[in-house]
This record gives structure tokens, sequence and C-alpha cells, in this order.
């Protein structure tokens, strides 16, 4: 599956090569998906050849070569700014039992009469964050004491960054929207207007740090221009097949 970011540029490498027989250059794909640098479509197309959608040739520059296109598009997927609650996937591998005490978790049954419903956006990377698209598939159910006041949406993990915080792939995290957070929270954050991803909440001096809960993900660090936060973690769902 691919996120919104990563089809409208397949898409648009594929209808350039139809035109002209010739890859866009980076900046042309920069602007036709109105990212604020180079770098947001070196991650694009690393996500696209590791898909299997695009080859990169060796030994030429701007040479690229669409493989396939999803099996159902649509041409007019326009670029757009700003994000919504994601569709998100990354993953390293085996999860090991969580390390810590996991944050409060919902019966997958609540009480009809003690409960609220919150609409499930879609999917976050506890992993390496990718495109943001926004994706509201469905609602859950979870106790009214869960959420408490304020606004609230829900997330499907993807991936393993954050097994020691007890946050593992498939779970649901219930999210309180917010703009603002103590250090040491788990938050969803939004990277350059463009990726977000769910890490805990640090500083460093005057940056950002998002910090993964697995040792195999590194600490990134941001200035503070960079990182917008999306919301904070208050519950977790998780249910056992």
């Amino acid at each position: 599956m691919l996120t919104r970011k990563q089809q409208e540029l397949l898409l648009f490498i594929h209808e350039r090569m139809k035109e002209s027989g010739i890859p866009p250059s980076f900046d042309e794909m920069k602007d036709a998906l109105d990212l604020a640098s180079k770098s947001g479509i070196h991650r694009l197309i690393t996500a696209l050849e590791e898909r299997g959608f695009i080859r990169r040739l060796p030994n030429r520059a701007r040479a690229l070569e669409v493989i396939k296109l999803p099996d159902a598009y649509s041409p007019s997927l326009q670029p757009r700014r700003g994000f919504s609650p994601a569709v998100i996937e990354g993953s390293r591998g085996t999860q090991p039992a969580p390390a810590t005490a996991p944050p409060q978790r919902a019966a997958p049954q609540a009480d009809m009469a003690t409960s609220v419903s919150v609409p499930v956006m879609g999917r976050i990377a506890a992993g390496v964050p990718i495109s943001a698209i926004q994706n509201n598939t469905h609602d859950v159910t979870v106790p009214a004491e869960m959420i408490g006041s304020g606004d609230h949406y829900a997330l499907e993990v993807k991936g393993d960054s954050m097994i020691e915080a007890g946050i593992l792939d498939g779970d649901t995290v219930i999210i309180r929207s917010a703009t603002t957070a103590n250090p040491g929270e788990i938050i969803v954050a939004l990277v350059d207007d463009e990726e977000a991803t769910l890490k805990r909440f640090r500083r460093k001096g005057a940056s950002i740090a998002l910090e993964a809960a697995n040792p195999a993900y590194e600490t990134r660090i941001f200035g503070p221009d960079r990182v917008k936060i999306q919301g904070k973690l208050v519950g977790l769902i998780r249910r056992y097949h």
C-alpha cells in the first residue's frame, strides 16, 4: 500500500516519462508535490524503490525506471499541504516483549453506557516516518474515563520503535489533540509538514528530540520550527487473537 505522497510522486514520474521519456529532476518533483526540501523526495524515492515500484539505474544522472503502478489509483490526485492523522508504515523485524508497563488499555468490549466512540484515522509508524495522509477508516468504542475532555482520535500502530514503552505493532493508540507537550510524553509529531510519527518528546537545548523506545532506532533531532505536535497519547487498545 502506498501513501498519498508516494502515489503522487510515482504518477508524476510516470506521466513525465510518458511525455518526454526523461525522468523529472528532484527540483521538479519537489515543486510538483509542494514539498519544502528535496530530502522529502529522497525519502519518497527510497520508499517507492523498496516497495518495487521504481528502480534507480546506476551510474546515470536522473535515471529512474517505473516498474509498476498501483492496482488502483486516481490520476487526479493533487499534492496538498498540512497534516491529518495518517497512514504511515514502518517496521524493523521481530518484536521482543515490552520492557516497561504499557499505557492504560481499554478492553476490546466496552460498556456502551459509559463509553464513547473515537474515529480511527488510519495507521501511524512506530518506526521510520513516511508521508502523512488522511485515512478515516472506522470508529472504536473506548471507556469514557480513558479520554476525559478534549478532542480525540485513534491510530493503528505499524512498526516496533515504541515497544519498550509497551506499544506494539497492531495496537490502537488513543490520542488527545494537542499542540504542546511536556518532556517525556509520547506524542504524534509532524515533521516538515509532511511526515508524522509516534515518539517520545524531549528537548535538547533549543532543539526538539523525537525519541524511540527501541534501541534499534536513533533519536532524531530537529530545529523547533520543523516539528509540530499533533496530539498526546492517552490510552491504548490491544486485541488478542
